[in-house]
């Protein structure tokens, strides 16, 4: 599959559902991955982290946190859906909105994305919260010591905090990380949340 500009253009702003279960419902969710927002390859497709240059499914495969390849191009199935629920794996957005770049965002929509996001962990209790993008993360929580890695201080409200995580955007934009540098960052927070054994 392929877009024309103008077909990923008409996508600008659309909003896809998180991959998550129903609250209460199916299998629990060990590790609640967090992207920036939507691209519009994203919400062309409704799948998250998709583009042909995006890194994230190539190395979540490569760090052994899935075992079966996920279109990045055309689109994930329902059973690839369901897969990734089946092992205990959720995403959601900071923002909802699709744009062609996070740059396109604001900080008050990221920091509404923050209060968003403490509401989800609260309602599905990850064990391990991962964000990918410390800038977005930063803003999101106005917290400008973060570092890449795990957080001492976790995430979430007074009621439930989850161990958090925050990984590099596997965007092909950071040029810096590979998809081999990204397999064994992701493998971390995954190994922490139970999904795959330590190494």
């Amino acid at each position: 599959m392929g877009f024309t500009r103008e077909q990923l253009e008409s996508f600008r702003d659309a909003v896809i559902p998180d991959l998550l279960p129903p609250p209460g419902e199916g299998p629990p969710v060990k590790l609640l991955i967090v992207g920036i927002n939507p691209g519009l390859w994203t919400a062309a497709t409704r799948t998250p982290f998709a583009h042909p240059g995006n890194r994230f499914y190539p190395a979540l495969l490569a760090g052994g946190v899935i075992d079966r390849e996920i279109d990045r191009v055309d689109g994930m199935s329902d059973a690839d859906r369901q897969y990734l629920l089946d092992r205990g794996i959720g995403m959601t957005n900071l923002v909802r909105r699709a744009t062609a770049r996070a740059d396109e965002l604001s900080r008050d929509e990221l920091r509404a994305g923050g209060e968003r996001l403490l509401r989800t962990v609260e309602t599905y209790r990850p064990r391990v919260v991962a964000v990918a993008g410390i800038t977005a993360y930063r803003t999101a929580f106005g917290d400008r010591t973060a570092r890449p890695g795990r957080q001492e201080r976790g995430i979430g409200t007074d009621d439930y905090r989850a161990q958090l995580w925050i990984v590099p955007n596997p965007s092909g934009l950071n040029a810096h990380e590979t998809i081999a540098s990204l397999a064994r960052t992701y493998r971390q927070p995954a190994e922490a949340a139970g999904i795959v054994p330590a190494s």
